[in-house]
This record gives structure tokens, C-alpha cells and sequence, in this order.
């Protein structure tokens, strides 16, 4: 266990900020998860509106340093590319 005041502290924010991760981390796999879904639908209008859309929620995750930018930029390449031999 933490010893000083200031560890104490710092093993607070951690469990605080983790389970705020925790929450942007399932919002980035369910935005993944509406564009996968759009696309074996079968509709490529439908997938690329889905796409438009969610594009901005992995943006932002990856602004916040949830997941690293070439991260995002690869799911975001890959799931457009899929849309695109549709």
C-alpha cells in the first residue's frame, strides 16, 4: 500500500481516470462495432453514413490518448477500405 500522502493520492486518480478510460475504450469498440455491422449489412450507403459518423468518435479517443493515433488511423483505414470493395 501507499505509504505517503501524496502516493495515497495518486492511487485515488488512478482508479478514477482507469475507469473513465474503461468507458471511452467500450465507446471506440461499439463505434467499430456499428461500422462492422453497416458494412456486412450490405449497404454501402448505410455504411459509409455510419462511417462518417464514427469516424469522429475514434478521432477524439485517439485525441485523448486512449488508444494511439496510428492505431485509429489504421481501424479507420481498414474499415474504409472494406466499405469501398463493397
Amino acid at each position: 500500500m501507499a505509504n505517503t500522502a501524496q502516493t495515497r493520492k495518486r492511487a485515488r486518480q488512478t482508479v478514477k481516470q482507469r475507469a473513465h478510460n474503461v468507458g471511452l475504450r467500450s465507446t471506440l469498440r461499439s463505434a467499430i462495432k456499428k461500422i462492422k455491422s453497416a458494412i456486412e449489412g450490405g449497404d454501402s450507403k448505410v455504411a459509409k453514413k455510419t462511417f462518417e459518423e464514427n469516424v469522429s468518435i475514434i478521432d477524439s479517443i485517439a485525441d485523448k490518448k486512449i488508444i494511439h493515433k496510428n492505431k485509429a488511423s489504421r481501424h479507420k483505414s481498414r474499415l474504409n477500405s472494406a466499405i469501398k470493395s463493397m
